[in-house]
């Protein structure tokens, strides 16, 4: 095969990687302080997105904004949308569940995704279908022999692992990060130590949800479309990595979307005719691991939770 069109692939696996790790993180920090799954977690993607999308368009309609000015504004709707969204299914859905049965969570968020993503495709004009999604990045191609790539990808991809490692940052040398692992590790001791349950809590899922804001911000940058439905599938496959990796550890579910994101790309490369079920293959290669490794990659009881 050509290096260049290798290169290539190797490039998308490595972009897509690194949003399924944010998504997967997400899941990871839910799970970690309180043992819920909050399956809205991927239409939160998609309100992300879309709160991006709106915010730039609103402030290119009223005045002129360059790309990098009107990028910020998506970012700051986005991130500012996914906490709040976060704060309320977390007050209203979340905390008062806690000593329910965990389905009861499960159950509400999963319909809390759907009132979500219904609200995006009737509220949003033609919401049903595809929005173009506006070129905020730099544009241009980097080329080295046969491999092309866009400098709006790289920056996008330089972005994910920062926040990536942003968010590693924030979870071991924070005040915040403190009081999520020290919930995550005894609910009962840490409150005796002073940490507030609710607010840690909170700010867990105000933190996880401007993850998926982000994560949706980058699909639309580096897709150039997003559509009401969009976070449905990236939801499963960030949840599917989070469990192979070790729910409530950190660096499994980045490793898991990084592997993910890996076997998709091998199947394109090795079996091009065949790509076209490269998921089928990654979901199948993911329910192996499942067996052969039950609590994930990195086990919780051999990681520290998150």
């Amino acid at each position: 095969m050509d290096p260049g069109l290798l290169a290539q692939y190797l490039f998308n696996g490595l972009m897509l990687g690194t949003i399924y790790a944010i998504v997967a993180v997400g899941f990871s920090l839910f799970f970690g302080v309180l043992d819920v799954i909050k399956f809205s977690h991927g239409d939160v993607v998609t309100v992300g997105a879309f709160s991006a999308f709106g915010a730039a368009g609103l402030m290119a309609a009223l005045v002129t904004l360059s790309g990098p000015l009107a990028l910020a504004v998506g970012l700051i709707a986005a991130l500012g949308a996914e906490a709040f969204s976060g704060v309320i299914i977390g007050r209203l859905l979340v905390l008062p569940l806690k000593n329910a049965p965990g389905v009861n969570v499960l159950l509400a968020t999963l319909m809390a995704g759907t009132v979500l993503r219904e609200a995006i495709r009737l509220g949003v004009p033609n919401g049903g279908n595809p929005k173009p999604f506006p070129a905020l990045l730099p544009e241009g191609v980097l080329k080295a022999g046969s491999f092309s790539v866009g400098i709006d990808s790289v920056i996008i991809l330089l972005a994910g692992l920062a926040v990536v490692l942003a968010t590693h940052l924030v979870i071991t040398r924070t005040r915040l990060g403190l009081s999520i692992r020290a919930v995550a590790q005894d609910e009962e001791v840490a409150q005796l130590a002073g940490v507030s349950f609710n607010r840690t809590v909170l700010g867990t899922f105000a933190l996880g949800s401007m993850l998926a804001g982000l994560a949706g911000l980058m699909l639309g940058l580096y897709y150039r479309e997003i559509n009401f439905n969009m976070g449905v599938m990236l939801g499963i496959i960030g949840f599917a990595c989070a469990v192979v990796g070790g729910l409530g550890s950190l660096i499994g579910p980045i490793i898991g979307g990084f592997l993910f994101a890996g076997v998709q790309t091998l199947v394109t490369v090795v079996l091009p005719f065949t790509s076209a079920y490269k998921d089928v293959v990654a979901f199948a290669v993911i329910i192996a691991l499942i067996g052969l490794f039950p609590t994930g990659l990195i086990a919780e009881k051999s990681s520290e939770r998150v």
